[in-house]
């Protein structure tokens, strides 16, 4: 059993993270969360937990939750990079850059998205 766990460990320790542009979508009202990650998996399970738990940050975002339950809400990969084949790549500034650029396209912000608009 050991041995099985430490494969496990060690597999999951070398699968390549999926880096991009995820998004909490409601399919009710249509509005929007959208989220840049080095890990989308990891981001969007967080999300669903952090809802699922009553401590979502997005408090807009945890009321229609509360309000109108988990099955109108869809976890979603917008956009993924491809890493760069440099052992140095840091994908802050594309991510950066990419979650912009979805910002601009969906125009999540409130009263029509979970984003506040930027002063």
């Amino acid at each position: 059993m050991t041995t099985d766990r430490k494969a496990l460990i060690r597999e999951y320790k070398e699968t390549p993270r999926s880096i991009g542009i995820g998004a909490v979508r409601n399919t009710a009202n249509g509005k929007t969360l959208v989220l840049a990650s080095r890990d989308l998996t990891a981001l969007l399970n967080r999300q669903r937990a952090q809802l699922r738990l009553n401590a979502h940050p997005n408090r807009a975002l945890q009321a229609d939750w509360d309000t109108l339950g988990p099955e109108v809400f869809e976890f979603v990969v917008l956009d993924t990079l491809a890493p760069k084949d440099t052992p140095d790549y840091d994908p802050t500034e594309d991510l950066r850059t990419l979650e912009e650029l979805w910002l601009e396209k969906l125009s999540p912000f409130e009263p029509t998205g979970y984003h506040r608009q930027k002063a």
